[in-house]
């Protein structure tokens, strides 16, 4: 009994030893941790400061300042391994964190293929921070682009996070992408109207409301022979984003209606001719009376032929 106890004894001792020999080590692999955060916040810094200076667009910022920020972590995590753990050689990190990429790969596909994803949006740049934009059912302004998501603030003032994978992958329509964008106004007129006066009146119109950009000009479109008028086409050009869009949009209605009204030029609504008929004395084929002609005709035929 007593062995065993020893045995358990010098167990510890050397248990205790060890971890006294190794609690240097990892103090200051903890001191380096503590240090690799300042470090990670300072180059961040520092390339922002950089970035802005040299680069342009908002999302290589974006990109260049995240892409510091998790180099310096790996690098002093990495670090602070082979601090504490001094037989820990390099080659053995590497060979590790390739064995468990491959795990974690297959268990978190899906964030590293945003991941992925987010940078190759970053790089390419098919639309930028501030850009209104259409992405399957959604539509708003770009308000950041993350490694994971990219955020968007709807016209109604909702915030919609979008995995990047599903950006890069669908059809994403960039509403701001130009100097200007095209409004297409339709507007009828009455089939008694002279075209060339309406045309004349609808382009002065439109070039006088405010907001209607001179260049590219406006025009006026005959586009085809409605049920109750001849339908137009009045395209316009504008600012590209939303709101000047809607707010322009109402002017040209208002003064379209007023420059008609004051032309004496009606903008008809749908007309419909209802026809009513007496079902009683109404049948399919023939009015009632003359079917009944029809049948006692025909009876009289046959009374006639029985007879001989």
């Amino acid at each position: 009994m007593s062995g065993i106890i020893d045995t358990v004894v010098n167990s510890l001792q050397d248990l205790l030893g060890s971890a006294v020999k190794i609690l240097p080590a990892i103090l200051t692999a903890l001191v380096i941790v503590m240090l690799t955060r300042y470090a990670a916040n300072f180059t961040r810094k520092i390339s922002q400061e950089l970035g802005e200076k040299t680069l342009k667009s908002k999302s290589l910022q974006l990109l260049l300042f995240k892409t510091t920020h998790i180099a310096t972590w790996i690098v002093g995590v990495v670090f602070a391994c082979v601090v504490a753990f001094p037989g820990l050689q390099l080659g053995d990190i590497i060979a590790t964190l390739g064995l468990g990429s491959v795990a974690i790969g297959f268990a978190f596909q899906d964030i590293f293929k945003n991941f992925l994803s987010g940078i190759l949006i970053l790089i390419q740049q098919p639309f930028q921070i501030e850009d209104q934009i259409i992405v399957g059912d959604y539509e708003g302004t770009v308000e950041r682009i993350d490694i994971r998501t990219t955020k968007i603030r709807t016209y109604d003032g909702e915030r919609v996070l979008l995995p990047n994978s599903e950006v890069f992958t669908s059809a994403v329509r960039v509403r701001t992408a130009f100097s200007h964008r095209r409004t297409d106004l339709a507007v009828g007129v009455d089939y008694n109207t002279p075209l060339g006066k309406a045309k004349a009146i609808l382009q002065k119109t439109i070039e006088q409301v405010e907001g209607v950009l001179d260049y590219p000009k406006s025009e006026i479109d005959f586009v085809g022979f409605g049920d109750s008028s001849i339908d137009l086409i009045v395209r316009y050009w504008t600012s590209p984003r939303q709101p000047q869009v809607r707010q322009v949009q109402t002017r040209a209605i208002m003064s379209i209606k007023e420059a008609l009204d004051a032309a004496d030029i009606s903008i008809p609504y749908p007309i419909r001719t209802l026809y009513f008929y007496d079902q009683d004395n109404y049948n399919d084929y023939l009015p009632s009376q003359r079917m009944s002609e029809k049948l006692d005709q025909k009876v009289s035929q046959n009374s006639n032929y029985n007879r001989y």
